[in-house]
């Protein structure tokens, strides 16, 4: 990780509900993926390419 801290966007797709909430933030080299409810648990780290080719699949829109 970098030395600044991480800007976490709420997906769009996320409630108010408390429901299943995601949240993202990107770097030059890695997209990091967690759950907004635990946002102090482990998050997934992923390349910039394959986060783009996971917002391509079939079904998410």
């Amino acid at each position: 990780m970098s030395g600044t801290a991480l800007k976490w966007v709420k997906s769009s797709y996320s409630g108010d509900e408390g429901g299943n909430c995601v949240e993202v933030a990107s770097e030059p080299t890695s997209v990091r993926v967690r759950d907004s409810k635990t946002p102090a648990s482990p998050h997934l780290t992923v390349t910039p390419a394959a986060w783009a080719a996971f917002l391509k699949l079939p079904g998410r829109g």
